[in-house]
């Protein structure tokens, strides 16, 4: 399988800052649509430091309307330095040898960082939409989502 190949590549991405490695959490929930998915520890590389995860789910679903494909969260005390965004990026080349075309990232309207993190890498706000009460805990109790939508780019 997949994951199994990766597991044995520690870390799997890096820049001068940051280093990804992937977690042993599953991301697979059939009920929300989730066939398969990654999840990512963020670290600064000096000092050598855990600052929060990214997540990229695989499938399509009503859930991951609502939820998106990738997810991200940075531990408080390292916010505003720009990881989730350098993150994502990161998982670009993944997304490509995945054969994804695009990919959805949704943030809660009121999120101001999280959706300046999507326009940051490139995301086109698709839609503001209202989250059904059916999917409201999925997306932890907020009525609306943006869709933000990331065209993964062709190698250059």
């Amino acid at each position: 399988m997949l994951l199994d190949f990766l597991s044995t590549l520690r870390p799997m991405f890096r820049d001068e800052e940051l280093l990804m490695v992937l977690s042993p959490e599953d991301v697979r929930d059939p009920e929300l649509g989730i066939e398969d998915g990654y999840t990512f520890d963020i670290f600064l590389r000096k000092p050598r430091r855990r600052v929060g995860y990214v997540s990229l789910r695989l499938g399509e679903s009503p859930a991951l309307y609502y939820l998106g494909h990738i997810g991200y969260r940075i531990d408080a005390p390292y916010r505003g330095h720009g990881y989730a965004a350098k993150a994502c990026r990161m998982l670009i080349p993944f997304m490509r040898q995945l054969n994804l075309k695009s990919v959805c990232i949704t943030a809660n309207p009121e999120n101001t960082p999280s959706r300046k993190t999507c326009e940051k890498i490139g995301c086109a706000l698709e839609s503001i939409a209202s989250v059904p009460s059916a999917y409201r805990a999925v997306c932890a109790g907020a009525a609306y989502k943006c869709r933000y939508i990331l065209r993964v780019p062709e190698e250059a």
